[in-house]
């Protein structure tokens, strides 16, 4: 998961409003089709009907009624990069970004279905690849937050070929569930 698509908000854990920080964008009818297209390309198809959309400045594209919301990819990133989370990820995400501790309180559910631009398999604040980092360009997937010690039996390696833990042993630790290819 890229790193800058969580640090360019700010989620109150009791409202779940996003808050944003990041410069204007420009805010034509053009733009926000375009916004609205690339979040929705984060969703799977049978979610993307009832989906909340809101763009980086904090407007709402469109509402939704399925408990997940969307959001494009940063206007000042390359690639591709849209996320959707449920309301435990908008909790995550938060103290992620506050560098606040954090554990779930229930299972929580995130899709990049059009992947990300790359992130350290196990420091959450990595920017870029280094030698030792286990930078990782993830296709397609899911990500899941549970609670306790679940994650516990999975593997940490993402190139086990199928579901691994990143962030291993921080507050931040996840399912990555590869769902295409790289």
């Amino acid at each position: 998961m890229a790193k800058r698509i969580c640090s360019r908000f700010n989620v109150g854990a009791v409202s779940l409003a996003i808050t944003l920080s990041i410069a204007s964008c420009a805010g034509s009818a053009q733009d926000d089709a375009d916004a609205l297209a690339d979040a929705l390309s984060a969703a799977w198809p049978g979610m993307k009907e009832n989906v909340r959309v809101v763009d980086w400045e904090g407007k709402v594209l469109r509402e939704g009624s399925n408990g997940f919301t969307c959001l494009p990819t940063p206007p000042d990133m390359a690639g591709a990069t849209p996320m959707c989370m449920d309301s435990e990820w908008m909790k995550w995400a938060d103290a992620w970004q506050n560098k606040k501790p954090y554990a779930p309180e229930s299972l929580g559910i995130s899709y990049m279905m059009a992947g990300d631009e790359g992130a350290s398999n196990i420091d959450p604040y990595a920017e870029g690849p280094t030698d030792d980092n286990e930078w990782i360009d993830e296709g397609a997937h899911l990500m899941i937050l549970a609670p306790g010690g679940l994650l516990d039996t999975f593997p940490t390696d993402p190139q086990n070929g199928g579901p691994y833990v990143m962030w291993k042993g921080t507050p931040y630790a996840h399912l990555m569930v590869p769902v295409g290819p790289r």
